[in-house]
């Protein structure tokens, strides 16, 4: 059968594009559709706007700590409407790039929505369809704004957050996950009084608990008001702002409220039932270790697919799939080991498996771990400490998970994580000769007088 192009990819994201680029290069004929901005949530309005805010978020504490360090610095104003202007600039700049690197790897863009009709065709917008070999579906996730609650309406969602006319004075955030407390830590080092609302009794549900503690303990320290076990009841609109009821009974009287709880994938409308796919509870695409969906010749990876949320892995998923439909072949992704880094400050780095679930796959496992004040702040004069764990399986020795919390942990775990990766002992950390003085030394330093080992509730009964 001859179809008008070997590749149709939906959706111009990290993923998507990454696909596209690659098939090209292995001389596939291939076309992307994309309706709203190429680049995706990440460039868009996800990870790279974020990470600019952070950066400002932080000059507050750097401007401080220069005075500790013989820096005479008048008191800084801050000015929201300059940086979103100059974050606008930058995502425009790299959505542009975006586009010339499709161009110069001969991929072709249509700026227009397109929903599946069958399992080897696409119809986009202005009706036009084409027929192609393989389909990929790489839309990515939208925020899902929750519970259901009267004025819900007057809520935003991280899409909107970025580009607010006026900076929030009194902000409240409602959610618990990475998502939530990167948006309360950046907005309150920004000069913002910020509430942080949440079902569960801690921040950053899923994560190691020691990162768990200690986080809530530092966003508490930089004045974010967490107040665990409540959500809002109702929203409404005042001539102030917006009133929020909250489960005890509360008030909160505030300018915007940010709603945090979590992400559904982009499938609504694209044809994917109609076509023969199979879709999770969630609406996710489901698909193989190869990415394949119930569908031979359709395929889907990143957010979309629902399994790991994360830029770097809808990047490798959309290189992979580009390889093994028109290269030489790629294995399927180890899910097991990706680092990831949580940009609240303090940031946090993490890889592999926390102690709780180390317990549950190994049965007895050692803990290495040192909390202490890293040197940057003691002529500063801030409360900023650094955090760190290592879990080690106790039979082989191999370090299976490290948490990290502190200044510059997202640099420090992407290095770690190759030694991870390639299935580093704690044998081998101790052997390396430790970088001083630097924070990350004390990876290489910790020593069993800092362990402490952990086994199986069932098996410390038995004995």
């Amino acid at each position: 059968m001859a179809f008008d192009v070997d590749f149709f990819v939906i959706g111009a994201g990290s993923g998507g594009v990454r696909a596209a680029r690659v098939a090209a290069g292995h001389g596939a004929r291939v076309m992307i559709a994309e309706e709203f901005r190429v680049g995706g949530t990440c460039v868009i309005r996800g990870c790279v706007p974020k990470k600019l805010y952070v950066y400002a978020s932080r000059f507050a504490d750097d401007f401080h700590d220069a005075k500790g360090y013989g820096w005479s610095v008048p008191d800084p104003v801050f000015d929201w409407r300059g940086l979103v202007d100059a974050k606008e600039k930058e995502i425009t700049r790299l959505s542009g790039a975006y586009r010339a690197n499709l161009d110069k790897a001969g991929v072709e863009l249509i700026a227009e929505r397109a929903e599946i009709v069958g399992p080897h065709e696409v119809r986009l917008a202005e009706g036009r369809r084409v027929s192609a070999r393989h389909i990929l579906v790489a839309t990515g996730a939208r925020p899902s704004l929750s519970p259901a609650i009267p004025g819900l309406e007057h809520a935003i969602s991280s899409n909107e957050i970025f580009d607010l006319s006026e900076f929030p004075r009194r902000l409240l955030v409602v959610g618990s996950g990475y998502i939530a407390c990167e948006f309360a830590s950046i907005f309150k080092g920004l000069g913002a009084k910020v509430t942080q609302v949440f079902r569960a009794d801690r921040v950053l549900r899923g994560f190691d608990a020691d990162l768990r503690a200690h986080l809530g303990e530092a966003l508490g320290a930089a004045g974010v008001d967490l107040r665990p076990g409540r959500l809002p009841t109702r929203i409404e609109r005042t001539a102030q702002g917006l009133r929020v009821t909250l489960t005890d009974g509360g008030l909160l009287d505030v300018d915007q409220a940010l709603v945090a709880t979590g992400r559904k994938p982009n499938t609504n409308g694209l044809g994917l039932e109609a076509a023969g796919v199979a879709l999770s509870p969630d609406g996710g695409v489901k698909v193989d270790a190869n990415g394949a969906s119930s569908v031979a010749s359709i395929h889907a990876v990143g957010d979309v697919s629902s399994r790991v949320l994360l830029t770097p892995v809808a990047i490798r998923e959309g290189h992979a799939l580009a390889d093994r439909l028109f290269g030489r072949g790629a294995p399927p992704l180890d899910y097991d080991l990706i680092a990831s880094a949580v940009f609240t400050t303090p940031e946090i780095g993490t890889i592999g498996l926390s102690e709780e679930r180390a317990v549950e796959r190994y049965g007895t496992i050692d803990i290495f771990k040192t909390d202490f004040r890293p040197m940057r702040a003691t002529l500063g004069g801030g409360p900023e400490r650094m955090f760190m764990k290592l879990v080690v399986d106790a039979e082989s020795c191999r370090v299976v998970g490290a948490h990290l919390m502190g200044h510059d942990s997202g640099e420090i775990i992407q290095t770690l994580a190759v030694a991870i990766t390639m299935g580093a002992k704690k044998s081998d950390l101790d052997r390396t000769v430790a970088v001083h003085p630097t924070a990350a030394e004390e990876l290489v330093t910790m020593r069993m007088r800092t362990a402490r080992r952990v086994r199986e509730a069932a098996q410390a009964a038995a004995s």
